[in-house]
């Protein structure tokens, strides 16, 4: 095979390096339809497609993660007529599902339009961006396959391919589009996402394509599977998929109504229709857009431990599952202490360097306590799932759905918007307590504590040394922007500083020495 396989550290490094320039990618993407569209075409392009994620859960069935598992698992056993089997049932159940849901989305536009398009003129949008489906169905696939072989370098680079073609496309197009209206300038913005999804897929293709030439004399890659054979893959894609899907579709109904239920609930509280807009864009523009911007880090960890805890698992090397465990814990929090304190102690300062919008600070430091736990709960449902406990990942997202949902609800109509983020975080809290407990009472559960107290010994150097260099940098009046980037630039050292003295980033014991929690 021309595929080199990865090790979980590395594989990890560079999904994180991709992240951050991914991320960096699209802060410049933002910025360019802002400056282009204004704030009316980014509102139409929000509302262009309501269904869209809902479309594209129908069409991946939850099969990515189902790939990634059973690959990892078939690569185990050295089965590789197993792999290409897992790959062409996937790309014939995907490909069917995505034209068939394409063509049903473009034929019903009008119809779908007039229910679900707040704005008309979001129409042409919601059509440009419709033929997205099939290509982000098929990307999906690939990336499942190439992450059960562990290799992560094409879905790193897909990533930053999709971005910067979906940049030059929106320059160019959009400028030409503007002059004729927004509506098909905001089209043309979702033009450039199609684009970019496609050629992020033809370099995916062609990495398939390559590692594979030397396979080609031998036997096509994808042969149909033996009747018998081919329906035993599909149930057990489906065994791990379906769950992935009704978590799916559960999830996109809840953001679907989110908006609603948070803006009836201020309303019910006292505030007018145009402030509960208002308050609803700092909390979900503003604060959560920070909280989530460092989890590229545990989202990287968390794609390239499913297929390493998968492989680990099916070889029953419990030492190595709970050595990756291990691993994904102690990063998890590492990276979770300083990010919290950074988001907590600096969120007024943040929120106005950032966005001109020191009232969206209060409800940032309101939530960054709370949203520690998120930095472990999805290496926690990586594990899950690659220990093949894909419902068990669904039902948790279920009853914290409805939970927080609930919550939202009763306490934004009782105390306001502080109570909306409240309630955000205490459904974090939740479904990490949730996912903790499945992992414990599946493998048990390892945790050295020492690790904890380096990291807090970590947080109370950085604390000390970020507010001591924040209050001499405002003296030197050099303004808040250099203060605040100086302050957290001398805390960020000083905790890595602190972490090296204490030994924190040497690895755990390869045989766990404390006590599980089962």
């Amino acid at each position: 095979m021309g595929l080199k396989k990865q090790s979980f550290i590395r594989g990890t490094f560079v999904l994180t390096v991709s992240s951050f320039f991914t991320k960096g990618l699209g802060f410049v993407n933002g910025i360019l339809l802002a400056r282009f569209l204004g704030a009316e075409g980014v509102g139409l392009l929000m509302i262009a497609h309501p269904l869209l994620p809902l479309f594209i859960t129908m069409t991946e069935l939850g099969l990515p993660v189902a790939i990634s598992k059973l690959v990892s698992e078939a690569e185990a056993k050295g089965d590789e007529a197993r792999i290409k089997r897992i790959l062409a049932v996937s790309l014939s159940v995907t490909g069917t599902l995505s034209v068939v849901l394409t063509l049903a989305a473009l034929f019903g536009s009008k119809w779908i339009a007039s229910i679900v398009l707040a704005d008309q003129r979001a129409y042409y949008a919601m059509v440009a961006i419709t033929p997205i489906i099939p290509i982000i169905a098929m990307s999906a696939v690939l990336k499942g396959y190439f992450r059960g072989r562990q290799n992560m370098n094409p879905l790193a680079l897909s990533d930053i391919i999709e971005n910067l073609a979906q940049i030059v496309v929106i320059i160019g197009v959009v400028n030409i589009l503007i002059p004729y209206g927004i509506a098909y300038a905001a089209a043309g913005a979702m033009a450039a996402s199609v684009v970019g999804e496609g050629v992020g897929l033809l370099y995916l293709f062609s990495v398939f394509k390559w590692a594979h030439r030397g396979k080609a004399k031998e036997k096509p890659v994808l042969i149909p599977a033996k009747a018998p054979k081919g329906d035993r893959t599909l149930r057990d894609l489906l065994r791990i998929g379906l769950p992935m899907t009704g978590s799916g579709f559960i999830h996109s109904l809840y953001h679907a109504f989110l908006p609603l239920v948070i803006t009836k609930s201020l309303v019910l509280f006292g505030v007018g229709v145009e402030m509960a807009t208002k308050q609803f864009g700092l909390l979900a523009g503003y604060a959560i857009p920070l909280l989530f911007l460092p989890g590229f880090f545990t989202q990287s960890l968390s794609t390239a431990l499913i297929p390493a805890i998968s492989e680990a698992s099916v070889d029953n090397n419990s030492q190595l599952v709970h050595s990756r465990m291990d691993m994904a814990m102690r990063t998890a929090l590492l990276v979770g202490v300083p990010c919290t304190l950074i988001l907590y102690l600096w969120a007024e300062p943040l929120t106005t360097v950032i966005y001109h919008a020191p009232e969206a600070g209060v409800l940032l430091q309101l939530l960054a306590p709370l949203f520690f736990l998120h930095y472990f709960e999805k290496p926690l449902q990586a594990i899950l799932l690659g220990l093949g406990k894909a419902s068990t990942v669904m039902w948790n997202h279920v009853m914290t759905n409805i939970f927080e949902m609930s919550l939202i609800f009763v306490l934004g109509s009782n105390i306001g918007i502080k109570g909306v983020a409240v309630a955000f975080g205490l459904g974090t809290l939740l479904l990490t307590v949730l996912n903790f407990f499945a992992v414990a009472q599946t493998i048990g559960f390892y945790f050295d504590f020492r690790v904890l107290l380096k990291a807090g010994a970590g947080g109370i150097v950085m604390t000390v040394t970020s507010l001591a260099a924040h209050r001499f940098l405002e003296r030197m009046e050099l303004g808040q922007t250099i203060a605040l980037i100086g302050a957290l630039l001398v805390s960020i050292l000083a905790y890595l500083g602190t972490l090296q003295l204490t030994r924190a980033l040497r690895s755990g014991p390869k045989t766990p020495t404390i006590t599980p929690v089962s």
